[in-house]
């Protein structure tokens, strides 16, 4: 089968702009309100918070299927050794579920941040970035309980999945190291062999770490403006009065 066909289905999947239909139907362009973006955080601030529960979930839904299925298809599904050219592949549905939540084609290539879409991608790849993600997500609510601020949260997590991946997988590679001294015998071998031996277990770990990497740098860029609201002070906090009314409008230019 040809994997490469996922990553289109993928991009299509994570194009649909669920905020901006929602927003639609309740006879709001999401666009033109709050900060102008089609995501989770600022609809619920334009519509309230069941509006937030429900894009949100239906972003992370996005993302999360397309990763599960092609990792089911491939046989991916359910194990940290994975050969580096399907963990390529199988990341490249994760990227392009998050490409197309962040560029949708239906508005003009502007969508979201991505922020959903990119943890229920990193949950459907099960368990190599589930794991990592568990990590991220606990960064996440530290700095929002701390600082309260969603953008900040994104940026924080974002920032910390790669190494998240990295310790998930340096792990994963002490543990085959251990099975690989019970299964041979390393008390009757010389430090060379032993080391050899060593060298030949591969780290399953280096293509998730390289695109995990690239997905916090997009993530990150996406927040820029946020973080320089957030230098002036100008960021709206979660469960502030101002978050929660007197939501201005802005142009498309703005959006």
């Amino acid at each position: 089968m040809q994997w490469w066909m996922f990553i289109p289905i993928a991009f299509v999947s994570g194009s649909i702009p669920f905020g901006y239909l929602i927003g639609k139907i309740n006879g709001v362009d999401i666009r033109t309100k709050g900060s102008g973006n089609i995501g989770a955080t600022n609809l619920g601030r334009v519509l309230g918070r069941r509006f937030f529960y429900a894009c949100f979930s239906l972003d992370f839904a996005k993302g999360m299927f397309p990763t599960l299925i092609a990792g089911n298809m491939m046989g991916t599904l359910g194990t940290l050794r994975v050969e580096s050219p399907d963990a390529f592949w199988w990341l490249g549905v994760m990227v392009a579920a998050v490409l197309g939540h962040m560029f949708t084609p239906w508005l003009k290539f502007k969508g979201g941040k991505g922020v959903a879409t990119a943890m229920g991608a990193l949950v459907g790849i099960l368990p190599a970035m589930t794991l990592p993600a568990t990590g991220a997500l606990v960064v996440y609510l530290v700095v929002v309980l701390l600082w309260r601020y969603v953008s900040l949260a994104s940026c924080t997590a974002a920032a910390s999945l790669p190494l998240w991946v990295w310790m998930v997988f340096a792990q994963y590679k002490t543990l085959m190291e251990r099975q690989a001294s019970t299964s041979t015998n390393w008390e009757s071998l010389s430090t060379d062999q032993v080391q050899m031996i060593k060298s030949d277990i591969p780290n399953y770990g280096t293509p998730f770490f390289i695109v995990t990497l690239l997905l916090a740098i997009m993530v990150i860029y996406k927040h820029k403006t946020n973080l320089g609201r957030i230098m002036r002070g100008q960021e709206p906090q979660i469960r502030s009065r101002d978050s929660e009314s007197s939501i201005p409008e802005i142009s498309d230019s703005q959006s």
